[in-house]
């Protein structure tokens, strides 16, 4: 009897068993005789096992040119998504598929079912955002009664997870990946231009309360975004089990990609065996995309996606299919060839095989034959399902140690460990949120010691719609910008020139340490309507106060890339406030940079100022041109052999 049936069990004949080549699944319109009652026993748990332990060779249709066999499908059920992730979906959306273009739920089921009669045994579900579609649950149950399909996983972000995941694990899901790109909440809905960290980490915690093991977590890591974090998201896997995977940052079209954005495998690597050299390294099956390591005696581990810096390609077992029905062998190429219009005008299993193995044979030996695939023509990536992926607050504090040990992840445990419901979360979020990490032992210990966030209303710091000045002894407290300045004593001579007028840096290797800190200012005259869309948070682009805050504090931190003759400077401490000044119409900024060095920060609160002030000019331009940036000034500056300085 075993012999008489294929890979399918009862539900089909084996391959050659009604005339059809070997290594080939029979056509829709083969006879296929009644199952004797030995194939019916097969279709017992034991006969299913039977049948995947003897299955027949696999299918030639699957196997490219180089040898590779695709027995792993990722099907889109979606090109819709609730977030706009920075690295996935481009700023100004993407034109999506008429609903009639895409598949149905019978169509999926079909092609999986075919899929995996010709030798496929795992099928991810992806996106856009796959739990958001309708029927996502009936879809996964309907796969789950496809004999020989041994994993069914989704990819997901996370938002909906934990309403859903109860009725999908019944249905039939047996794996999951979520993506969580940070684990600071306002930078999250930074990067995602969404909120939502809250629902994220619930659904987290509720994968692993219904014994997902393990939950792999997707970070994309991206520098200058969150590559201060990868001893956070290593420390997360303590007391969890999860598989964080940090994926290298990929090209795709609207992503903006560019080479110094990414973050490669070995850097990552060197960064979290600082923090903890006895990380082990574990073994991996030969089609694996990850390269798996664990500290010992966490629950979790941790694993790099090496798709830019060391490829994978020669044991690529993959294939995918679009929300539209595109078969794309390759993520990173355009060559695409459409199932669902074969499908519709009728093509028999048989021709559809014949399509199918067709494209696969075409397939490259490695990222789709391109020699640059930064310079590659593709989809964006929220349109392919490669990896799942806004108001910030407005006023984000963070605090930069001088080592490398970048992220103190411990200070929000109890929020990852014990997420809050969504009533908790709303109320602290909706004020402004100071985040703190680690600080240097001498400083930090007492500040923030079991603290995660401090939260403040925004009325009352972030945004005042009146002109108005700080308080006396604030740290940005200044007055009137026409006022004289307190100026110490100044050099005769320049500084940044040697004895021929030639740019020079200054040798401060003989100086000695000391507290330096600076404030800047800058203001920027938007206009009425502008004005008006700003408070209202109304500009298309998003929370123009959030962003440009951001930017502000990304720019002090990268000034010594800016400004050729800087020193790059450890930085203790990055403030950046903006406020709304209605009598003006404009957005007052102010920025404060301190470290422990031996060389002032005044240029980096200056950077961050300015580039706080050129990132409201980018936001407000669509709705004005008429904007003006002025009053970008050093206010105050304190330390160093020439003395304090301060605007009075």
């Amino acid at each position: 009897a075993a012999a008489g049936w294929g890979r399918r069990g009862g539900s089909a004949l084996l391959r050659g068993a009604v005339g059809a080549a070997p290594g080939r699944s029979c056509s829709s319109g083969a006879p296929v005789r009644a199952p004797s009652a030995a194939a019916q026993e097969l279709q017992s748990s034991g006969g299913r096992r039977f049948l995947l332990e003897h299955a027949a060779p696999f299918s030639a249709f699957l196997t490219d040119s180089f040898g590779r066999q695709h027995n792993y499908l990722r099907i889109s059920l979606t090109e819709k998504c609730n977030l706009r992730c920075q690295y996935c979906m481009p700023e100004e959306g993407v034109q999506l598929t008429p609903k009639s273009e895409l598949l149905t739920a019978q169509e999926i089921i079909s092609l999986a079912r075919l899929f995996v009669k010709e030798g496929v045994d795992k099928i991810r579900l992806t996106g856009g955002e796959p739990l958001i579609r309708p029927d996502v649950v009936d879809i996964v149950g309907q796969l789950y009664k496809i004999e020989g399909l041994k994993t069914i996983a989704v990819t997901t972000n996370g938002i909906n997870l934990a309403r859903l995941l109860p009725r999908l694990k019944e249905a039939g899901l047996n794996a999951i990946n979520i993506s969580l790109d940070t684990l600071v909440p306002a930078k999250f809905e930074f990067i995602v231009r969404r909120k939502g960290f809250h629902k994220v980490m619930e659904g987290i915690h509720k994968a692993t309360e219904l014994g997902y093991r393990p939950v792999k977590v997707n970070c994309v890591v991206m520098r200058g975004f969150n590559e201060d974090e990868l001893l956070g998201f290593v420390d997360f896997t303590k007391d969890l089990p999860l598989d964080v995977r940090f994926i290298e940052y990929m090209p795709f079209d609207g992503n903006k990609w560019n080479f110094k954005k990414m973050v490669s495998y070995k850097e990552m690597l060197d960064t979290i065996k600082q923090r903890w050299p006895e990380l082990e390294k574990l073994p991996c099956e030969a089609s694996s995309t990850a390269k798996s390591y664990k500290v010992p005696h966490f629950q979790g581990q941790i694993s790099f996606i090496t798709s830019m810096s060391e490829h994978f390609c020669g044991s690529c077992n993959r294939l995918r299919i679009t929300a539209d029905g595109n078969l794309k062998v390759c993520l990173f190429g355009n060559s695409e060839v459409s199932l669902r219009d074969h499908l519709r005008s009728g093509a028999s299993e048989e021709e559809l095989v014949q399509i199918i193995g067709a494209a696969v044979g075409r397939k490259k030996k490695q990222h789709a034959g391109m020699f640059n695939i930064s310079q590659m023509k593709n989809r964006p990536m929220i349109l392919i399902g490669g990896f799942p992926v806004s108001k910030v607050y407005s006023h984000v504090t963070f605090f930069f140690p001088p080592e490398p040990a970048l992220m103190s992840f411990p200070l929000c445990q109890d929020a990852l460990q014990n997420p809050p419901n969504s009533k908790q979360w709303g109320h602290t979020f909706s004020h402004r949120l100071t985040l703190r990490a680690s600080l240097p032992k001498q400083m930090g210990k007492a500040l923030m010691k079991n603290k995660c966030l401090e939260a403040s209303p925004v009325g009352q710091v972030s945004v005042d719609c009146q002109s108005k000045e700080t308080s006396p002894g604030s740290e940005f407290s200044t007055r009137d910008s026409g006022s004289s300045a307190k100026v110490p004593r100044a050099s005769d001579n320049l500084t940044h020139t040697d004895e021929e007028g030639r740019a020079t840096m200054v040798d401060v290797g003989g100086k000695p340490d000391s507290r330096r800190r600076a404030v800047a200012g800058a203001v920027v005259r938007v206009g009425e309507k502008a004005f008006g869309m700003v408070r209202q948070n109304q500009v298309k682009k998003g929370d123009v106060l959030a962003v440009a805050q951001i930017a502000g504090i990304q720019g002090a931190k990268l000034t010594s890339q800016l400004i050729p003759l800087c020193h790059n400077i450890p930085l203790n401490h990055v403030e950046v406030s903006l406020s709304l000044d209605e009598a003006r119409y404009a957005v007052v900024i102010r920025s404060s940079c301190q470290t422990w060095g031996r060389t002032g920060v005044e240029m980096e609160a200056l950077t961050a100022a300015s580039l706080a002030a050129l990132t409201v000019y980018d936001m407000c331009k669509a709705v004005t041109h008429d904007i003006v940036i002025e009053e970008v000034k050093l206010l105050s500056k304190t330390g160093g052999q020439r003395g304090d300085f301060s605007r009075v």
